[in-house]
This record gives C-alpha cells, sequence and structure tokens, in this order.
C-alpha cells in the first residue's frame, strides 16, 4: 500500500510552455486578418449596407424607368392620338407638380386656369386648323389679365406663374406630339422615339459616367451631383442616337444636321435639368413629387424633355424634315 502525499493546500505549478516570439506574432497576424474577413463579410457591416442600398436605388429606379418607357413606346407607335393622350396626362402631372412646389414658397397661382392650359395645349397640337395653339396661348394670357383685375388678393408674381407653368410644361411638351403628327406611320413614331430616346440615353449616361468617372462639379450650388464628366458623357450619347438615326437613312437628314440636333439638345436638355433643380432648391424640396419610385416626380423625369424635345423639333422644322 503506497503512502498518501500530504495535503499541504498548494498544488505544485505546472511549468509553461514557451511559444517562440515569431509564431506569436504569426497567429496575432491571422486573428487580425480573420477578424477583418468577418467585419467585411458580415451583412451588417456599413460596406455591406451601402452596397445593398445602392442596389436597391439602381432596381427602384431601373424598374420604374422601364414601366414609364414601355407605356410611352406603346402610345407613340400607337398613332398620333395616344401619343397626345399621353402627352397631355404627362403635361398636366408636371404643370400640377410645379404649382405645389411654387406655392411652397408662398405664391398663389391659379390653377384652374393654369391646368386647364395644361391640356389646351397638348389638344391644340393636333387640331386641324392651323395656329390652335398660338390661341389657346392667347386665351390664356386673358384669361390671367381678367383673373388679376378681378381679385384683388392676387399680385403680379402670382399672374406670371399661372402663365408660366402651362407654357414651362405643356407648350414645350406638345413639340413631341408635333414631331409625332408630322407622320402618322410607323416612321413618324420613330423619329419620335429617337427624339425623346436621345434625351434618356444622354440621362442615363450622363448618370453613369457621373458615377464612375465623376470627379468635377458641374453646378455645385444648383445640383452638387452633376459632374462635368457626366456631360460630356451625356451630351456623346445623345449625338450617338443621332448619327444612328442618319444611318438608318429614313429621313432627310444629313450627318452635320444630326450632330446638331444631338449636340443642341443635348446641352439644352441639361439647361431643362438645372433649370428645374434651380426652382427646387429655391422651394427647398429634394424632388417635385414622387409619382415615379427612385425619380422623384414626372417633372423630375421630364425636365430635361421639355427643353431638349423644343429644341429638336425647332431643329427639325427648320432644317426641312418636318
Amino acid at each position: 500500500m503506497s503512502e498518501d502525499r500530504p495535503m499541504s493546500g498548494k498544488e505544485p505549478k505546472v511549468a509553461e510552455k514557451r511559444i517562440p516570439a515569431g509564431l506569436k506574432r504569426g497567429m496575432a497576424n491571422l486573428g487580425t486578418k480573420n477578424d477583418s474577413k468577418a467585419e467585411r463579410s458580415t451583412p451588417e457591416s456599413p460596406r455591406g449596407q451601402g452596397a445593398r442600398g445602392w442596389t436597391e436605388k439602381l432596381l427602384t429606379r431601373t424598374t420604374s424607368g422601364a414601366v414609364y418607357t414601355i407605356v410611352i413606346l406603346a402610345c407613340l407607335f400607337a398613332g398620333v392620338m395616344p401619343t397626345c393622350a399621353i402627352v397631355t396626362a404627362m403635361a398636366w402631372l408636371c404643370c400640377s407638380e410645379f404649382f405645389r412646389m411654387v406655392r411652397m414658397s408662398g405664391r398663389m397661382p391659379n390653377d384652374i386656369l393654369g391646368l386647364a392650359a395644361a391640356i389646351a395645349f397638348p389638344v391644340a397640337a393636333v387640331m386641324p386648323f392651323a395656329g390652335a395653339m398660338r390661341l389657346v396661348l392667347v386665351l390664356l394670357l386673358i384669361c390671367c389679365a381678367i383673373w388679376y383685375v378681378a381679385t384683388p388678393r392676387s399680385n403680379i408674381a402670382d399672374v406670371a406663374l399661372t402663365a408660366f407653368a402651362p407654357i414651362y410644361t405643356s407648350l414645350l411638351f406638345s413639340c413631341i406630339v408635333l414631331i409625332r403628327r408630322s407622320d402618322p406611320t410607323w416612321i413618324g413614331g420613330l423619329l419620335t422615339l429617337a427624339s425623346m430616346g436621345c434625351i434618356w440615353v444622354s440621362d442615363a449616361t450622363a448618370y453613369f459616367v457621373g458615377t464612375k468617372f465623376g470627379r468635377h462639379k458641374l453646378a455645385p450650388k444648383i445640383s452638387p451631383n452633376k459632374s462635368v464628366e457626366g456631360f460630356w458623357g451625356g451630351l456623346v450619347g445623345c449625338v450617338a442616337v443621332w448619327v444612328l438615326v442618319w444611318a438608318l437613312g429614313l429621313w432627310n437628314i444629313s450627318l452635320p444636321l444630326a450632330v446638331l440636333i444631338g449636340a443642341c439638345s443635348g446641352v439644352i436638355s441639361v439647361v431643362g435639368d438645372l433649370f428645374e433643380s434651380r426652382i427646387k432648391r429655391g422651394v427647398g424640396v429634394k424632388d417635385s413629387g414622387d409619382i415615379m419610385p427612385g425619380h422623384g416626380g414626372l417633372l423630375d423625369r421630364s425636365d430635361s424633355m421639355l427643353f431638349g424635345g423644343m429644341v429638336i423639333y425647332v431643329i427639325l422644322h427648320l432644317g426641312g424634315v418636318i
């Protein structure tokens, strides 16, 4: 029988294994790298949240833009009257959003007169008698004058905005109807598509080029997200569309005229975009409305089209194409 060890209350110390210093540093670095990878791979990391948010925003913007484009295409190739109908609806909504914004700045325009004129301009564009649009303009100014005289509370700024709103949102939009009316066949629909499509392509290329390569601000006090690089990308996209129109050979459009249309519409469409951005900044809103997810209001989506479409119609008309 072996003897038991005396109970002393203290256990003998076990000798610790010595780990080389180099191995310790290697283990520590490996742990740091694993922690960094875990932080990057976790779905709740700021980088992951940013990527997911950008993807969701792009998907929402693309989906609503696709629906908008499909509806427009269906109306363009359905004929002149469907084109007039969709432009009338869009002009009315844009005018309504414009009135909403100016009321936020304390102005009190006459919505009834302005919205009625917004409907009348595109309808007058398909009337069989010449001068219908000029007649609508004259009637609008006369009605504004009568309202100003009969309403003591109104001021001249309210009258000016009442007349300006439908001219800006509807009279300019009616140029799309005039382009479509120039040829009721599918060829006219294709020309109208090119007129609208070049603005869409310009906006899209400006957005992607500006997002990827934008370094220099175009108008930081009006629209901080716009860049000079995006502007040139949009301009190239717009010109490319009209060079394609020339290559199709369906219209009497020379290459210099095609380049001129693309360059002028590309520049003026940016002016139209900045014009509406200046209005929004003046009243302190980010979007003119919320009818189009990812884009804001319809006026936000159409601001470039209003000025760009007008310039395209004028050049096509003066150039003898329509």
